[in-house]
């Protein structure tokens, strides 16, 4: 008897569409997902402080766009809350004429990000420094909806009006999971205010809803320094925040589906997503963890035909439906905002027992992480802060692991056993761990048990050398692997 192992294989869009099973799973997975994209693309508005047809015309774009280009089957990408809470600030700041050069220039970047292989750099960021990422930007979501609940002229009844919403998110899974719950709450909550006559802020209130195709967006701003000095870090943040957690979302979907995805080509065909979408005037967007499980996991999605479909099925509703959708009042959309914060949190980061048992450095990282971002409420720059201090933690955690034992041999010689990782952290206090004065004429250095990384470990073998020689003894360093014989053998001497 034999036993395939073969690797399980994403079906091709081909294979979906001569297949009639699979071609229906497909279309209802798009569209229960559309259904799901919508409340959270007119919430995500909100917090960017665009009209909510700037955010589904964002995801209609952007989902059919990378459904063509993206290098994850089935992944749904869109108007997202991160890179929402990125430009926020800028349209705030300076006016929505800049949103168009800035997710423009936000993909441009990931482009070049993408054909320069950065996307595989995206390993280098630690843990910590994800967990602290998805936790900053539940909290700066949450902090976005408290204007909704406790800004100037809200009328007390919003606030039972988002509890009942709350609610029927949480409880409606346990009844049914075929239509989302987020739908079902915005559906039951707008009922409740349109048939009690309830007047509450509404969609409507935020701006115009799209009521024909998007149209291409030219950029009306100046093409000047000036204007670059403005959106860059705006365009890179986008950039850098859509990488992050396109790919870690990616991962989540290689995992459902036992298959690997190309991180090369999801990082520039989310830069082309994001060009499509800057020129149809959309916020731009990236992979969304929340719609990418319910199209995966939930409704059994496996091909590109689901994300096409749930990027058309957006357009299609909100053109047909867009009078109603303008009467969804904003505690729906709080909601569901609110119960994405609770969804988006690891709450296991956060648990006594797992803080215990967590290095602290490694908590340090996250904690800093998550205050950096919360300061600056710029994702990308809590994201960098974390990488550099989670650097210097490990950098100074590996300093320690390096031992020096004396061995003496006879009377004119002494052996020296080296061991761990030699780099410039680790290297620079090694010229003390030697006794220079006690030692006799002959002096081996075994490194047997090291490996020298850097130019600061030579410089730090050089000076061992020559504080030895003042002493009179003779120094040989022996047994050093390959690469740090190479690397030994070049800078050695030349470094004074």
């Amino acid at each position: 008897m034999s036993i395939s192992t073969a690797a399980p294989v994403t079906p091709s869009v081909r294979t979906a569409l001569r297949s009639p099973r699979l071609l229906t799973r497909e279309v209802l997975a798009g569209v229960v997902t559309a259904l799901a994209l919508i409340p959270e693309a007119i919430s995500f508005s909100v917090v960017a402080g665009v009209d909510p047809a700037v955010g589904l015309f964002s995801s209609v774009v952007f989902a059919i766009v990378i459904s063509v280009v993206g290098g994850r089957p089935a992944m749904i990408s869109a108007a997202a809350g991160s890179v929402a809470l990125v430009i926020a600030p800028l349209v705030r700041d300076h006016g929505v004429a800049y949103l168009v050069p800035a997710i423009v220039l936000g993909g441009v970047f990931q482009l070049v990000l993408g054909f320069l292989g950065v996307a595989r750099l995206m390993r280098f960021i630690p843990r910590s420094v994800n967990l602290a990422f998805v936790n900053a930007l539940a909290i700066l979501i949450f902090t976005a909806q408290l204007p909704n609940l406790l800004g100037d002229g809200v009328p007390p009844v919003v606030w039972p009006l988002t509890a009942l919403g709350v609610a029927l998110i949480v409880g409606v899974p346990f009844l049914t999971k075929a239509v989302p719950a987020p739908l079902i709450a915005v559906v039951v909550v707008t009922a409740i205010t349109m048939v009690f006559g309830i007047a509450v802020p509404t969609v409507g209130d935020e701006g115009s809803l799209p009521t024909a195709l998007p149209g291409f967006t030219g950029i009306t701003v100046p093409f000047t320094l000036d204007t670059l000095r403005i959106i860059a870090p705006y365009a890179f943040g986008v950039a850098i925040v859509g990488l992050i957690e396109t790919l870690l979302t990616a991962q989540l979907v290689d995992a459902v589906t036992e298959t690997r995805s190309s991180a090369w080509r999801e990082s520039w065909g989310q830069g082309i997503a994001n060009v499509a979408s800057g020129f149809f005037g959309g916020t731009g967007g990236c992979a969304m963890i929340g719609q990418t499980v319910i199209n995966v996991k939930t409704a059994g999605a496996r091909t590109r035909v689901s994300t096409f479909v749930a990027g058309a099925a957006v357009l299609v509703l909100t053109i047909v439906l867009h009078d109603l959708v303008a009467q969804i009042p904003m505690a729906a959309l709080t909601a569901v905002m609110l119960m994405v914060c609770v969804a988006t949190f690891d709450w296991h980061s956060i648990r006594p027992r797992t803080l215990r048992r967590m290095p602290l450095g490694e908590t340090a990282v996250m904690v800093i992480t998550v205050l950096v971002v919360v300061a600056t409420e710029n994702l990308a720059t809590g994201v960098l802060v974390g990488v550099v201090v989670a650097a210097l933690v490990f950098a100074r955690r590996v300093a320690h692991v390096v031992e020096v034992v004396r061995e003496p041999v006879d009377k004119r010689t002494v052996r020296y056993r080296v061991r761990g990782a030699l780099f410039f952290a680790s290297s620079n206090d090694l010229v003390n761990r030697f006794s220079y004065a006690e030692d006799p004429e002959y002096v081996v250095v075994d490194m047997s048990e090291a490996h020298v990384f850097d130019a600061s470990t030579v410089a730090a073998l050089d000076g061992v050398e020559q504080r030895f020689a003042k002493h009179g003894s003779t120094v040989e360093v022996v047994n050093l692997n390959t690469g740090s014989t190479a690397l030994h053998g070049r800078l050695s001497g030349h470094l004074d």
